[in-house]
Parts: structure tokens; sequence; C-alpha cells
């Protein structure tokens, strides 16, 4: 089994040491666990890994491993877990893993008192308030806010989003299922994609489009049924990294199928993280998360991505204030999710 591990070396616990935290981002293709130190101002990764999600039948046997794996379990005062769904009352039905979660469960399981359910963008704003500038790449910068809200999209194997409200001087994150929202076309060739995929498909949500998923349809789409340039093909088993490799041959001019693919999706996507901003009055900044955008950061440094956010009619001045950041740091919901879990422990 393929596992992606990072691990600095912990020193001895004392009586007089806090415990650590466990945090957990599980998603459609991978779950990734860590063990953070509870230090200010926020925690410190000590030790963390990433398994194939659907290679379990559920969260547990993960979590499980992970505790003999790292050696920690009588080590950990608090849990929390981001997951790829809407949480009610501490549990998650995942929407693209045949999964349901429990805190209480796995508290329980842990020994705990204190186990903690997110949607896994909550998780990810609750690190926004944390990331250096080091940790962010600038699309537009805007005149920030400081006393305004600000919101996030992410576009992963599926798409999420998130709102930040300003309550009391300090963000508070709030969940959203905006990717399931209906897909709105802007351009004659969107509408194209729209009548193609609703006749095939009945209808077209915004993640169809804005997400790993989305850039499998878009190459669908715009090579129909010729063949790709760049030698891939759309029926690839699912375990390879296709949305990555259209990209990676969009950006280098390997195939023109490819590059429109890629094109449309940096303009959905700025159309739609402009949709946000308006939505929520997200006047502190704009906040792009997810595995794919810092891969394509050139991209969305460009007039496209600019173009589609800012193109809101009567409101063009107030998203072109706006301050728009791309979150360069991959383990962001990981590090949200151990400071959710740190406040909580604080309160």
């Amino acid at each position: 089994m393929n596992e992606n591990v990072f691990r600095v070396k912990l020193p001895r616990r004392s009586h007089a040491m806090p415990g650590l935290i466990l945090a957990g981002d599980v998603g459609g293709t991978k779950t990734w666990l860590g063990l953070f130190a509870p230090d200010r101002p926020r925690p410190t990764a000590v030790e963390t890994r990433r398994y194939p999600t659907l290679e379990f039948d559920a969260l547990a046997p993960i979590v499980t491993r992970f505790l003999e794996q790292s050696g920690a379990s009588d080590r950990i005062a608090a849990a929390c877990i981001g997951v790829a769904g809407p949480v009610h009352h501490n549990v998650a039905a995942l929407t693209h893993v045949p999964w349901v979660v429990d805190g209480a469960e796995l508290g329980a399981q842990l020994g705990l008192d204190s186990a903690w359910l997110l949607n896994d963008l909550v998780a990810t704003a609750h690190a926004v308030a944390t990331l250096a500038d080091t940790e962010l790449a600038c699309l537009q910068p805007g005149v920030p806010d400081d006393d305004g809200s600000a919101a996030l999209i992410a576009p992963g194997t599926a798409l999420g989003e998130a709102l930040l409200h300003r309550v009391d001087g300090r963000m508070r994150p709030a969940p959203s299922e905006g990717g399931h929202t209906d897909f709105a076309p802007r351009t004659p060739r969107e509408l194209e994609l729209v009548r193609t995929r609703i006749a095939s498909h009945g209808r077209i949500a915004l993640e169809d489009v804005v997400s790993g998923r989305g850039l499998l349809n878009l190459f669908s789409f715009t090579h129909q049924s010729q063949r790709c340039q760049a030698g891939l093909e759309a029926g690839d088993p699912p375990n390879t990294p296709l949305p990555a490799a259209i990209s990676r041959a969009a950006m280098a001019n390997r195939c023109a199928a490819c590059v429109e693919t890629l094109d449309l999706f940096v303009s959905a996507l700025g159309a739609a993280a402009g949709n946000l901003a308006l939505r929520s009055m997200a006047t502190a900044g704009v906040y792009i998360g997810g595995g794919i955008a810092p891969d394509i950061l050139p991209c969305l440094q460009s007039d496209r991505f600019l173009e589609a956010f800012r193109d809101k009619g009567p409101m063009r001045p107030l998203v072109e204030r706006t301050p728009v950041s791309v979150i360069l740091r991959s383990d962001a919901a990981l590090l949200g999710a151990a400071a959710y879990a740190l406040d909580r422990l604080r309160e």
C-alpha cells in the first residue's frame, strides 16, 4: 500500500507535556492523518501519513493503522477530522465515499472525551488565519478589508466551498455545499457543454466542471471522438492521475484539445470564485484551496482567470477590490483540523 510519511523526532513525554492532537483530512482520493503538538500561534506537525481512501472500508481501520505506525496512541488529547461531506451533529455521510463517520464513535474508540468532525473545507478555512505569506500565492492584491469576511473555494477530486464570517474580530468558518449547485454557463462554448451534459446526465453541477472529475468531463467534451495528441485516454484506470496529466499536457501545449480543456476549467473556476465573492461579500479575500490550483498556478495568474473573476457587470469594481490568493500548503485541511481542536481545548 502506498503511504506518504512525514515525521519529526518526538521528545519523550513528561507529565507536564500536553497531549498531541490527532487531525485528519478524509477525501475521495486520499486520507491524510497527522499528529500535532499543541503549539501557538499554530499547531506543529509531528508526524503525518497519507493513505488511499478507497483501499479501506471505513475510517476506523485507517486511524488504527496510523496509531500503530506512529506509536502515539497514549499521547492523544483530542481528535478532529475533516471529511468530504456535510456534517450534522458530529456525524457525516461522505459524499463520494461509501462511509458514515461518527465523531462520538471515533472518540470512544480512541478513549477521548473530545473528537470532532468538520466539513473538509471548514477545516481548511480554520487554517487560513494561520497561513504565512510564503504559503500563499497572490492572484489579485485588491484592497483588503480588515473588518470584512472571506471565502474559500477548493477544486480537488470534487469541489468544496466554505465561508469565513467576521464575528467579534475573528474569522468564523461556516460550511457550504456550493460545489453541488448548478453550473452557470457564460459563453457559447459553455452553453454547448451544458447541452451535451444535460442530454447525457440530466443535470450539470458546478463540480461537474470545476474539479478533478470536471477536468475529465471537459476532456471528453473537447476531444469528442478525436484522438488526444498527448496520448491520454479518458478511459484510463481510475488510479491513473488523469486530471493532472491533462493539465500538464495543456501547459506544455502538447494537445490543442487539452489546452481548451484547461482554458475552460480556468475560466469556470474564475467565474465561480467571483460568484462566491459576491454571495459572501468576501471583502477580506477569496482563497483558492484544493490540490489542483497550485499545480496550474501559472494559468490562474493569467488574464483568463482574472477576467472571469471580475466579469460581474455593475459589481466589477467590488470584485476588483477583492484580494484573491491560492493556498500553496497542501496539508491546509489537516492543519486547520488541528487548529480547531486546539481552540476547543483552550475554551
